[in-house]
């Protein structure tokens, strides 16, 4: 007579690969949720240097028309409502750690970080206020 062999975990074996999963679990989650701030603040970086190119571009087709100003406002906006920076990017940014506050004053926040943005129509700039904490990260 033959011998029935079976073959199967036992029950130890499943407990040690779920606690091998679960100590897995435990160490990637909180790296995905930095990854994630990671993405974001690369994100905004990318859009604070498209508003600043955006700028630029303006100004130089205001230059060629003979035009010497500067764009006045970043986007036509009376709503105080996204999408931001319509003016000088083509669709706008509709990211939702951005607001706006007054007219050509922007706020961006994240992890309970803020950091505020101004664009000056006399000369220009899109800067951020003060030059240290979420502003240093976003703008380095």
């Amino acid at each position: 007579m033959k011998s029935r062999t079976r073959k199967a975990f036992t029950m130890i074996e499943l407990v040690f690969v779920i606690v091998i999963l679960g100590i897995l679990a435990a160490v990637a989650v909180p790296k995905f949720a930095a990854t994630r701030d990671d993405a974001k603040i690369a994100k905004t970086r990318s859009t604070i240097a498209a508003v600043r190119s955006g700028i630029v571009t303006e100004r130089q087709q205001r230059l060629f028309r003979g035009d010497n100003s500067w764009i006045e406002f970043l986007d036509d906006n009376t709503t105080l409502a996204s999408p931001y920076f319509t003016n000088v990017i083509k669709y706008g940014e509709t990211d939702e750690g951005w607001a706006e506050a007054p007219v050509n004053t922007y706020t961006y926040s994240i992890a309970g970080k803020t950091a505020a943005f101004t664009y000056e129509d006399t000369n220009g700039t899109f800067d951020c206020t003060p030059t240290t904490g979420l502003c240093a990260t976003l703008t380095q």
